[in-house]
Order: C-alpha cells, then sequence, then structure tokens
C-alpha cells in the first residue's frame, strides 16, 4: 500500500529540483564553480520566496525563476 505524498512533501521535492537547476545554469551559463553557486541561490531572496509555500512560486519553470534570480542585485554582483 502506497503512502500518498502530502502538498509539503511534493514541494519540498519540486523546490529541491529547482535549487539544483539553478546552480546547474549559473555554473554553466556564469562559469560559476558549483560551491559559488550554491552560494548564490541558498543566500538569494528567491530562495526565501519559494520555501513560502502558500504562495506556489515553486510551481514556475527553472528557467523562468533563472531569470529572475540574476535580476537579483547579490547575483548581478556576484556573476560580472
Amino acid at each position: 500500500m502506497k503512502k500518498e505524498l502530502s502538498h509539503h512533501d511534493k514541494a519540498e521535492f519540486i523546490i529541491s529540483h529547482i535549487i539544483s537547476e539553478l546552480t546547474k545554469y549559473l555554473m554553466e551559463e556564469k562559469g560559476c564553480s558549483m560551491t559559488e553557486a550554491m552560494d548564490i541561490v541558498y543566500s538569494s531572496n528567491l530562495l526565501k520566496m519559494l520555501q513560502q509555500e502558500e504562495d506556489e512560486l515553486y510551481v514556475q519553470s527553472p528557467a523562468y525563476l533563472y531569470q529572475y534570480l540574476l535580476q537579483e542585485p547579490m547575483v548581478k554582483e556576484r556573476t560580472r
């Protein structure tokens, strides 16, 4: 008998995937190391917004969210 995943569990899974994709995009497009890319993602305002599950921002595609991430002043400064 399979247990149905909760809404929270599904959101956490999707957010984890988004974090992975954003990290990958920063590495590929901006030449960041994995550590630097992860630091950028984890310290971003975008991640804070993604973690507010009730807003359901996590339903957007990673590519769309990446464009949003690139607009953050901290990200612009670190990825010149």
